[in-house]
């Protein structure tokens, strides 16, 4: 039936065009505009399939493959995150695949973050588990330390808050390693250990390790209520200085407090190393090489991050305000508490960093580190050794370290 109506709709002059599109609006139920398109079509039913409608595609394959190389290597950031940092990560992404051509590079710089976002949205995957809390109440010193109930000064970098992740598994019995998260509420800039147990030596020698690596001096040091923080080995170790660090605590059960610390423990932590039990004493060395030499470099030099600026209630909606996107290292630069000389380092170490070398090794010093974690785990003879292991690898007899 349709089709004939559409071969007596093309030999009608325009009264009878519009006496058809009126019958049969009234008929079938159809508004105006549909049946226009109906008649219309030249094949089926709502018109040729093979013919796209609207503007041609402007982001083609090309922009997509460009993007999707990026947005792996640089920790699958969103699309405000990712549409900032292509000026950055472009100069090395030509030394690795080949020199793009002016408008595949115009085309490139030039995407929005939406349509970032939607070429992308593919080949995007979705998971994740939850871990276990591992924060335990230091009660001995509550009423030394002071709960930070405001606002530090966040108008100059030096400000700390730090927290533990337990890589515990499935229970926090027994003995594993844990990650200690350092991050500038300021810049982002973030700092990370791995230590066995968290006994106070062993929190208050990384906090000395990642103060003598930071590019400013610490001026505040914030924590949550644990026992690894608040003893007095942390306390004698920021009080008894020339220049006393502002050592504070969160309320408890407040984890927004800490919200700038908490986001890193998701991003650069379990996002790294996963929810896996890290039974292994040994393999800290090892965790802390990725840590240093790889994992913050690559955060703190080449992914930029949002920062909140407002948040407003209106009704039971929450509109919430970001600044632009931009890398702890570039937040440093921008910043005239931050020294020349220090500057100068920063520059310097950036300059002589690439962003795709980095995900490489990433990706080959964390194999054996998370394989020797699974066999670690496993009880005694439950996984097979030599030609009857399959795929498996045989267990390492020294720590792997990263060059």
């Amino acid at each position: 039936m349709l089709p004939r109506l559409r071969q007596r709709y093309t030999q009608r002059n325009r009264e009878g065009r519009s006496r058809m599109i009126e019958e049969l609006c009234e008929q079938f139920g159809y508004s105006r505009k549909h049946a226009i398109k109906l008649l219309g079509a030249r094949a089926g039913w709502g018109g040729d399939p093979a013919v796209r409608k609207g503007r041609p595609p402007l982001y083609g394959p090309p922009v997509a493959q460009v993007l999707w190389r990026i947005w792996k290597a640089a920790e699958q950031p969103c699309g405000k995150r990712l549409v900032e940092l292509l000026k950055l990560w472009l100069p090395h992404y030509e030394k690795e695949y080949g020199k793009l051509t002016a408008p595949l590079r115009a085309k490139v710089l030039a995407i929005s973050a939406a349509q970032a976002d939607r070429l992308l949205a593919p080949r995007k995957a979705r998971g994740g588990a939850r871990g276990r809390c591992g924060t335990k109440p230091g009660s001995l010193l509550k009423h030394h330390i002071p709960i930070r109930t405001d606002n530090w000064d966040v108008t100059r970098p030096g400000f700390l808050e730090a927290d533990t992740v337990a890589h515990c598994g499935t229970s926090l019995e027994g003995d594993f390693i844990w990650s200690v998260t350092y991050t500038d509420i300021y810049s982002g800039w973030t700092s990370l250990r791995a230590v066995f147990n968290k006994g106070a030596e062993g929190i208050v020698a990384a906090t000395k390790e990642v103060e003598a690596a930071l590019p400013f001096a610490v001026l505040g040091f914030d924590c949550d209520n644990g026992s690894e923080f608040l003893n007095w080995h942390l306390v004698r170790y920021f009080q008894q200085r020339r220049r006393k660090v502002a050592f504070t605590r969160s309320r408890p059960y407040h984890k927004n407090d800490n919200g700038h610390v908490e986001q890193k423990n998701w991003t650069h932590v379990r996002q790294l190393l996963g929810y896996d039990r890290l039974a292994d004493r040994a393999l800290c060395a090892a965790i802390n090489a990725l840590y240093t030499e790889i994992w913050e470099p690559l955060h703190n030099y080449f992914c930029p991050s949002a920062k909140l600026i407002s948040k407003d209630r209106h009704g039971a909606k929450i509109k919430r305000r970001h600044d632009k996107p931009a890398t702890p290292c570039e937040r440093l630069l921008a910043s005239d508490e931050v020294p020349g000389a220090q500057k100068m380092k920063l520059r310097a170490a950036r300059a002589g960093l690439n962003p795709f070398e980095l995900h490489r090794r990433l990706e080959s010093a964390l194999r054996p580190i998370l394989h020797r974690a699974l066999r670690s785990s496993r009880p005694a003879g439950s996984l097979r050794s030599g030609h009857d292991a399959g795929t498996l690898l045989p267990t390492p007899t020294t720590t792997t370290t990263v060059s």
